[in-house]
C-alpha cells in the first residue's frame, strides 16, 4: 500500500477572534522562539562532526522541518481567515459562534459552541461548523428538531436532538 493520501478538503475560513489570536500566538512562538532555539541546537550538533550518525543532528533537522511546515500552514491559513467578532442581529437562530444547548432522546442536555474547523476542541465542547452536528445546527431556531446520521464501522448511527437554548456570550 502506498503512502499517498488524497488532499483533505479545505475547511471553512471563519474563525472567532479568540481562535485567531490563539493561532497567531502559536505562529509567533514557533517563528520567534522555537525555530531559533532549534536552529542553534542544530548548528551545535552539526559542528560535532559526522552528521550521518549524529542522532541529535538528525532529530533537530526533522524537528525544524515540522516547525517550518506548521509555520507555512499557519501563515497561509491566517491570511485567508475571516474573523467573526460580532454577535448576529438575529440571535434567535444558530449562527457561527453560538452556544447551543441540545436535548437528547434520554433527556440529557449538552451545550456546544459552533466554531471554525481550526479551533474545535472536544474538551471545551467547541464543535466545527463543518462537522455533521455543526452543519445540522446552523440556521435552526429554538425547539427545532435535528437529526444526524453518521456512518461508522459498526453501521449507520442516527441521533435526534431538540434545541433547548441558543445564546451568544459577549465576544
Amino acid at each position: 500500500m502506498g503512502r499517498y493520501r488524497p488532499p483533505q478538503p479545505v475547511g471553512s475560513k471563519y474563525i472567532t477572534a479568540e481562535g485567531y489570536k490563539r493561532l497567531d500566538e502559536e505562529h509567533d512562538y514557533l517563528w520567534k522562539k522555537k525555530r531559533p532555539e532549534v536552529t542553534r541546537i542544530l548548528s551545535e550538533a552539526a559542528a560535532e562532526g559526522d552528521r550521518s550518525e549524529n542522532a541529535e543532528y538528525i532529530y533537530r533537522k526533522k524537528e525544524l522541518r515540522e516547525i517550518d511546515a506548521r509555520v507555512r500552514f499557519l501563515r497561509k491559513r491566517l491570511e485567508n481567515m475571516t474573523v467573526v467578532d460580532r454577535i448576529p442581529t438575529d440571535t434567535d437562530k444558530v449562527f457561527f459562534g453560538a452556544w447551543v444547548t441540545v436535548e437528547e432522546k434520554d433527556g440529557s442536555e449538552k451545550t456546544y459552541r459552533i466554531v471554525g474547523p481550526d479551533e474545535f476542541d472536544p474538551k471545551l465542547n467547541y464543535i466545527s461548523m463543518d462537522s455533521p452536528m455543526g452543519k445540522a445546527l446552523l440556521g435552526k431556531t429554538l425547539d427545532d428538531e435535528i437529526s444526524i446520521s453518521v456512518s461508522t464501522k459498526e453501521g449507520e448511527m442516527k441521533s435526534k436532538y431538540i434545541i433547548n437554548e441558543i445564546s451568544y456570550k459577549p465576544l
